[in-house]
């Protein structure tokens, strides 16, 4: 391992690996398919970072979400290590140069959404590159029982079969029991060569609270008064983020609000405010916090309850990476329960309903029975809707339960490239006398960077053309905001567009199997009841009933949720009790709770001593025996 020490040491400035993470990459860099499960801030980017710099080649990292992998890419530049990212939301000429780099070997590590997988260009393109090994992040989202499944997940199996001698490494923060064997079945793990690491869930520093409320607005605001530091704040609208950060303000805390509609430039924006804590609150939806490396957040508030425990485990993770102490709360009210039930037939909506969505979105394609096989389309959610009065909610669950069936392909919110053409000739240019200050830096960049530009609409970046011109991305934007006013070109800013492709021809009428339908439905219904027992007990302590959920071993009382501390206040005196325990494992021999010699001791003194001892770590109970911590 001194090899990959001295890389960590190099460019992250670490002494030694921690956890189980040179565990992993002893495994990957064995060639042994690797499953390794951390939580949310255990450091699952150094288990394919620094190994992917000590081996020969590439390695290929799959990653769900543009802004993270962008974000890992730029940390990795800055670090002095060649990366770069594939996403649909660049061109395609942007897109050939990164594949043809990463076949000279320019790069040690790409980063590529699932989507990108099943193209024919990569495919094709990816046989000639020499990749080392190739890592899934957010791996949950290739099993099917899991609360995040995403089909085009499924493309890695087929760029397995055309680089089958690469192990992989697969990564994820949630999964249970059978999630995990369905990740190791889908990525095509070899039962011979393969290892799953696991490193407890548990977090020490992190205090679980439920607060019953029936004025969530007023409770969170005497939360962010109580709790100081970085908070972020979850709801389940894009609506409601607005909302409850203009609460916020009015209530004189600086808040700003989050969700996948803005534009890029608004989120980058936003999201580099509350990392360098010019405000304090980012209030958002849950397409908010995954790669977010802000180690000091103080506070995680779920305004609302998620759809499962998974869910919430890692949204409320992104609270205290530091390992100081930080709270996640969960806002409840007997009004949550009766909407978390509505939500299943919402997003499990009935069969002849999702059918009559397939037949509506023939009709709104023009699209004949037979036609329509690997034809893409632009969709406007909003107007389908009206056109065919349908709520959007059972909509979108309807047409994601088609694309799992294998009809259609359809794609929420699928980033495109901005675009602009100049209206005026070069020579009209520069007989322009308003175009000063940023004006001329931006037109200046433009027209060094990019050809055929007063002919034809061209792709441009708005963060490529600040740098060229010293300026930020959102200076930018405004900048070719008033060029396209002042009608010297037209700007057209990259937007999120849904589209949807048909993946068969259209039949008269579709059919659901069991296992997309009926059992999904079935495990939602679980999962959602779940999270419902997690907020209505409480009689479990918090961080038992999560760890439990997930199969961990290390699941003991925390001695500090809300729970815990509940029945430290309403429980007999148990301080000569911890004190006798404490006294007995002196010795250092490790013993069972039957084990102990308590004469005279209620039950409730017992747990009550024990629940305390292990949340002021002062003794730990490993494969159920308590030692001395």
């Amino acid at each position: 391992m001194k090899a990959f020490r001295d890389i960590l040491r190099q460019y992250w400035g670490y002494e030694d690996f921690r956890g189980i993470q040179s565990e992993i990459i002893r495994s990957i860099t064995s060639g042994c398919d690797t499953l390794g499960l951390m939580p949310t801030g255990g450091g699952k980017s150094i288990t394919f970072q620094v190994p992917a710099l000590a081996m020969e080649g590439m390695t290929i990292v799959v990653t769900p979400l543009i802004a993270l992998m962008k974000d890992q890419v730029d940390n990795l530049r800055r670090r002095g290590i060649t990366a770069a990212a594939i996403h649909m939301g660049q061109s395609r000429e942007e897109i050939l140069k990164h594949l043809d780099n990463s076949i000279f070997g320019a790069y040690k590590l790409l980063y590529v959404s699932p989507e990108r997988l099943a193209t024919e260009i990569f495919q094709i393109k990816v046989r000639r590159m020499k990749v080392s090994f190739i890592t899934v992040d957010e791996a949950h989202c290739i099993s099917q029982w899991g609360y995040d499944f995403r089909p085009s997940y499924l493309e890695i199996a087929k760029i397995r079969e055309l680089l089958p001698s690469v192990p992989v490494l697969a990564l994820t923060a949630t999964a249970t029991p059978p999630v995990i064997e369905d990740i190791c079945n889908n990525l095509g793990f070899d039962p011979e060569r393969r290892a799953v690491f696991r490193m407890s869930f548990a977090r020490k520093n992190l205090r679980y609270i439920v607060r019953r409320t029936n004025d969530k607005e007023a409770e969170l605001v005497h939360i962010l008064q109580s709790v100081p530091g970085a908070a972020i704040v979850y709801t389940r609208s894009r609506k409601g983020t607005g909302e409850v950060a203009r609460m916020l303000c009015d209530a004189g805390i600086p808040a700003l609000n989050y969700h996948a509609g803005l534009t890029n430039i608004d989120k980058d924006v936003r999201q580099k405010a509350w990392q360098e804590d010019h405000t304090r609150v980012i209030v958002a939806t849950n397409a908010f916090g995954m790669g977010i490396d802000k180690p000091d957040v103080r506070l995680v508030v779920h305004m609302d309850l998620p759809d499962s425990v998974e869910a919430y485990f890692q949204e409320a993770g992104r609270a205290g990476r530091d390992g100081l102490t930080s709270y996640a709360v969960l806002l409840y009210n007997n009004g949550d329960h009766g909407k978390m039930l509505r939500r299943i037939p919402e997003t499990f909506p009935e069969k002849d309903y999702i059918a009559d969505v397939y037949d509506k979105l023939a009709y709104f394609f023009q699209l004949a029975v037979g036609d329509g096989f690997q034809v893409t389309y632009e969709f406007n959610l909003e107007k389908f809707c009206v056109n065919f009065k349908l709520f959007p909610v059972p909509a979108v669950s309807a047409l994601n339960i088609l694309t799992r069936a294998g009809y259609i392909d359809y794609r929420e919110e699928e980033e495109s490239t901005s675009r602009l053409l100049f209206l005026t000739t070069r020579d009209d240019l520069y007989y322009l006398r308003m175009l000063t200050g940023n004006l001329d830096k931006v037109v200046q960049a433009v027209l060094r960077l990019y050809c055929g530009i007063f002919s034809d609409y061209v792709f441009v970046e708005e963060s490529r053309i600040a740098h060229e011109c010293g300026l930020t991305e959102n200076d930018v934007y405004e900048a070719l905001k008033d060029l396209s006013r002042n009608r010297i070109l037209h700007y057209i800013p990259r937007k999120a567009t849904p589209y949807i492709t048909y993946l068969t021809r259209r039949v008269e009428r579709v059919s659901l199997p069991k296992e997309v339908y009926e059992v999904r439905r079935d495990n939602y219904a679980k999962r959602v009841q779940a999270i419902l027992d997690y907020a209505g007990s409480d009689e479990v302590c918090r961080s038992r009933f999560l760890l439990e959920y997930f199969a961990d071993p290390a699941a003991t009382d925390c001695g500090h949720c809300d729970v815990c501390l509940s029945r430290k206040q309403n429980a007999p005196d148990f301080m000569p009790v911890a004190e006798s325990i404490l006294a007995q494992l002196a010795d250092g021999t490790p013993r069972r709770p039957a084990d102990f010699d308590l004469q005279n001791v209620t039950t409730a003194q017992r747990d009550a001593a024990f629940a305390y001892l292990v949340g002021e770590d002062k003794v730990r109970l490993k494969d159920g025996f308590y030692v001395l911590a």
